[in-house]
């Protein structure tokens, strides 16, 4: 048997022993089957009784390619592709040759140019993703950028969303938040942090400032424009140093030895909304730490040079597995590429570099990978290149970067200026897939020509990023940051996108961050200029909207943004004696609809802001939390033109859904025992105004501002409920436990809780507030409980994850 096979394997290999010719010549090969064409014609001929000719019952339209529209689209095509094929010849040429805007769109488009980000004619920029977004996304102009809003429809879809981020992977191209690096002597950088952040880099703790001082995590803060919290506050900003164990550059070198041996660098990332803002107050900040010790801080904009994209998901750390792949010193990155030979078992025992117990929350790893483009399809391969991958390359922090060439590789993304490389362009990679599978079939094409390329100069086979872990909050799953160079979204985003990653806009990131219980910039953050455009541009596409609707079914108008002033009314009624409001007291409702801040006052955001702020314009110190032993809560009443908001989070005690907007009202004890009680059914278990009530509740003045109406009727002023603050996110659908995000007054909710801990035992009081929320559209008042958000962090806790 084995001698017949042997015989037959010896039979095969002499038939294929000479290849198969690549052209045929139809002259030879007719004449050597002359004979069984003829009989092959002799036999249809019969079948047709000689009649070669179609029948008109059978007749197709053949013809139909001579159409003159589609003679148009295919001259069309033809001239675009040869515009773009001669447009470097163009350049050289001496006469110009028009283009049409068309194909310099589609050239803009399809490029990928090494900085920059292509705009449009009114200067609006483009993400590198927009072609993708735009053909799926509805977009919207915001903040200088065409950005994806949501997916098209009305604005629904949040279960899908979220069961998405329970049981798969969200993808975000956040590339609209914009870098500014400054360099210097490290004392003069955290004395600008100090002035600038809070909490400020020195209020952690010693293990915290250090990790964060020394480049293996990143912080969270908000920036003001001077002396943090009592100024203007700008945005949320995260911010990261350069590692200390890099090596420096010449210039740095030389920068070094003029000011010491402590010049370092740091990022601070600043959202597009405020990022004119932000950058103006670091480089004011700069120059008067310049003035000050005459030492040279420079500050510099890193717009259009690196991109953010973001992951959330539970699945997250597996796409990142399977896209990212580390180049090791030993190799190179085109000779990553390898074949199936290990087994599957002992892929699977290789540990997932991702999970959460390994890598700190906001940590920042280095990763230097190779092209995404360059790894095989094929499942098997994918694990075996993982799993070897993750043998060779460790879940380094900067300690583990042992070799030189490591840390050559991740020094060049923190010199964006001018070392970082484009990616390879996709007809190369294509050309060079084609040989590598006609040399697998042993075909070889001669007539195959190298594609023609673009004028570029350099161009590489892998990419320096970095990798940030996302703060753990509760039950919510880790998110990622990939932090890129702008040249390489492209590459990185088709990629996850193709491995189960599903795109999300504006809207949906909301969802996530209302979902999760984070603020969301700048919806939740009416203390930042950003909020008072974004809601200015809000108020005109519903009142446009409104308008196109028929008279009799308009809606009434709402105020946008909520008229945040008229909170100093109820602290006016709630501090005077007889519960009266004169003229007088209602001089200073109104609210201004301007480009400026919405409202006199701040939001604290951190335990010790809240006492600075009552020390500096009250010239006390109030609490809002409970004591150790819960047994009272301290809280002195005065008069203030400041307010002080703190955030809560609302959950309906029974029944109620919160929209964006509603007013939130103090209850008394008797509605508070009322709709706690079991009857609820009939207006006699309920809390409610009168209809009529409801479009007048505030009141439009004849100059746009709007105002708080004081019910002057006995029966009406018996059921008004006086504002302590509004809600900036409502429910998302779909959430499994409905969260509610609002800004309340921290002195009004201080004496609620007084209110309601009265007469009670210690272990009967609880750390939620009872308070009341109406939708402005509606009549009815829902019972629900305020949870301050101030008493679930530690005292050196970040107050932004985002």
């Amino acid at each position: 048997m084995a001698s017949a096979n042997g015989n037959n394997n010896k039979k095969r290999g002499g038939g294929l022993s000479s290849l198969a010719p690549r052209e045929i010549s139809v002259q030879k090969f007719s004449e050597a089957r002359a004979a069984e064409l003829e009989s092959l014609h002799s036999i249809v001929s019969e079948r047709l009784n000689k009649d070669f000719r179609s029948k008109r019952n059978q007749r197709r339209r053949t013809n139909a390619y001579t159409s003159q529209p589609s003679k148009r689209r295919n001259i069309k095509r033809q001239r675009s592709e040869s515009l773009l094929l001669s447009i470097g010849q163009q350049a050289s040429s001496s006469h110009e040759t028009k283009i049409p805007r068309r194909v310099k769109r589609r050239m803009e488009l399809k490029g990928n140019p090494e900085s920059g980000f292509s705009t449009t004619g009114d200067g609006t920029k483009r993400l590198r993703t927009h072609v993708w977004h735009a053909k799926r996304f509805s977009m919207t102009k915001l903040w200088g950028f065409h950005l994806p809003l949501g997916l098209h429809g009305r604005g629904r879809g949040s279960r899908d969303i979220l069961n998405k981020s329970r049981q798969g992977v969200l993808v975000h191209d956040a590339s609209y938040h914009i870098a500014v690096q400054l360099e210097g002597p490290e004392g003069s950088l955290l004395s600008i942090l100090n002035m600038l952040l809070e909490p400020s880099p020195s209020s952690h703790s010693k293990e915290v400032f250090d990790s964060i001082l020394t480049g293996f995590c990143y912080g969270n803060s908000m920036l003001y424009h001077v002396e943090p919290p009592v100024s203007q506050v700008i945005a949320p900003v995260i911010y990261m140093w350069r590692p200390s164990q890099l090596p420096k550059r010449i210039d740095e070198e030389k920068a070094a030895d003029c000011v010491g041996n402590d010049f370092r660098k740091l990022w601070v990332w600043i959202h597009a909304s405020s990022f004119s803002e932000g950058c103006a107050s670091l480089k004011l900040a700069c120059q008067n730490q310049m003035n000050e010790t005459g030492v040279l801080v420079d500050c510099l904009s890193l717009e259009g040079q690196l991109a953010k994209l973001e992951l959330f998901g539970t699945k997250a750390s597996q796409l990142l597995q399977k896209t990212l792949h580390p180049v090791t010193s030993s190799q190179s990155p085109p000779s990553v590429l390898r074949k199936c030979s290990m087994e599957k078992a002992e892929a699977k025992n290789v540990a997932d570099p991702y999970t959460e117990e390994s890598i700190p929350s906001c940590a920042i790893l280095p990763r230097f990978v190779i092209d995404p483009r360059l790894i095989p399809n094929n499942p098997c391969d994918d694990t075996t290149m993982s799993a070897e991958m993750t043998k060779t390359e460790p879940t380094e922090s900067l300690e583990m970067m042992t070799t030189s060439t490591e840390a050559e590789t991740f020094k060049c993304l923190w010199d964006a200026n001018s070392e970082l490389y484009p990616p390879e362009e996709e007809n190369v990679l294509c050309w060079e897939k084609h040989q590598s599978r006609m040399k697998s079939f042993c075909i070889d094409d001669a007539a195959d020509e190298f594609p023609k390329i673009s004028s570029k100069p350099r161009s590489s086979r892998s990419c320096p990023l970095l990798l940030l872990k996302h703060r753990k909050l509760g039950d919510t799953a880790t998110g990622w940051s990939l932090i890129l160079p702008l040249s390489w979204v492209k590459v990185f985003w088709n990629a996850f996108v193709s491995k189960g990653g599903q795109a999300i806009g504006q809207r949906e990131k909301r969802w996530l961050s209302c979902d999760a219980g984070l603020p969301f910039f700048p919806s939740d953050f009416p203390d930042c200029k950003a909020y008072s455009s974004l809601t200015m541009s809000e108020a005109v596409d519903v009142e446009e909207k409104a308008q196109r609707r028929p008279l009799a079914v308009r809606p009434f108008r709402i105020p946008i943004p909520p008229p945040w002033s008229s909170i100093h009314v109820t602290r006016c009624v709630k501090e005077s004696s007889d519960q009266k409001l004169t003229s007088g007291e209602t001089s200073g409702v109104e609210i201004f609809s301007n480009g400026g801040n919405v409202f006199d006052g701040m939001v604290a955001r951190t335990p010790d802001s809240l006492p600075t702020f009552l020390q500096t314009f009250t010239n006390r110190v109030e609490t809002i939390q409970e004591d150790e032993t819960k047994a009272r809560a301290e809280i002195h009443q005065r008069s203030d033109n400041k307010l002080c908001l703190v955030r809560v989070l609302l959950h309906a005690f029974k029944e109620g859904s919160f929209e964006e907007g509603a007013v939130v009202c103090a209850p008394s004890l008797a509605d508070v025992s009322l709709l706690k009680s079991g009857c609820s059914e009939g207006e006699e278990g309920r809390v409610t105004i009168p209809q009529s009530s409801v479009s007048s509740y505030f009141l439009e003045q004849p100059s746009g501002t709007w105002e708080l109406n004081v019910p002057e009727n006995p029966h009406t002023k018996q059921s008004h409920r006086w504002p302590i603050g509004f809600v900036t996110t409502g429910f998302v659908r779909g959430s499994k436990k409905p969260t509610a995000e609002a800004l309340c007054d921290a002195v009004l909710l201080g004496r609620l809780r007084e209110e309601q801990w009265r007469g009670k035992d210690v272990k009967r009081r609880k750390k939620e507030i009872y308070v009341l929320v109406r939708n402005l559209r509606s009549c009815a008042y829902r019972l629900a409980l305020a949870t301050i958000v101030l008493e679930q962090q530690d005292a050196s806790g970040d107050a932004h994850c985002f």
